[in-house]
């Protein structure tokens, strides 16, 4: 598998070939399958474009807003309380305002 400079100057000696050609050329092939995404994300680094870490789960952001359940509870989500750095038996403070409810550690 070409990376690099090397893989630019051979995209660029293959000039107009089909798409399944370069990659096959440029020896991005498994199993005698092509393989597009390792191709063209090597083509990017190769032209200096970074891409995001693939090992991190983007997810939901947080909005934080919560809703009443029916039974009056209010939940809160995990990824609220990894934020805070909370472990299982953490204790907080409760403070009620007119339109909002603040958890602050204790």
């Amino acid at each position: 598998m070409l990376t690099g400079p090397e893989l630019l100057a051979k995209v660029k000696e293959l000039g107009a070939v089909s798409k399944s050609e370069m990659v096959r050329a440029c020896g991005y092939t498994t199993n005698d399958r092509l393989n597009f995404t390792a191709f063209y994300e090597a083509l990017l680094q190769a032209k200096g474009v970074e891409l995001a870490a693939s090992s991190k789960k983007p997810g939901r952001k947080l909005t934080y807003k919560a809703k009443v359940q029916s039974n009056h509870a209010l939940q809160v989500g995990e990824a609220y309380l990894k934020q805070m750095g909370a472990a299982p038996g953490a204790v907080f403070d409760i403070k009620v305002g007119r339109n909002s409810i603040t958890l602050t550690a204790a």
